[in-house]
């Protein structure tokens, strides 16, 4: 499985990191996830498209944007 490395930004907190990691866990075929906070970045393991991911990050109130 390929893991990236995606800029997210408009997180401010630990719940924040929480509603990140389950709107990406909800997308189909991602099978792993780890945001940082401090970073500002989440690393998702599995073959879903990049436009997947931010669509379902956006509907959740945060921005993804390109890889790091």
């Amino acid at each position: 499985m390929d893991a990236k490395t995606y800029r997210v930004s408009g997180m401010t907190c630990g719940g924040c990191v929480k509603h990140v990691e389950k709107a990406l866990r909800e997308v189909p075929g991602v099978v792993a996830v780890s945001v940082d906070l401090a970073k500002g970045t989440a690393t998702v393991e599995g073959t879903a498209s990049m436009e997947a991911l931010a669509a379902r990050v956006a509907e959740a109130g945060y921005d993804l944007a390109g890889t790091v």
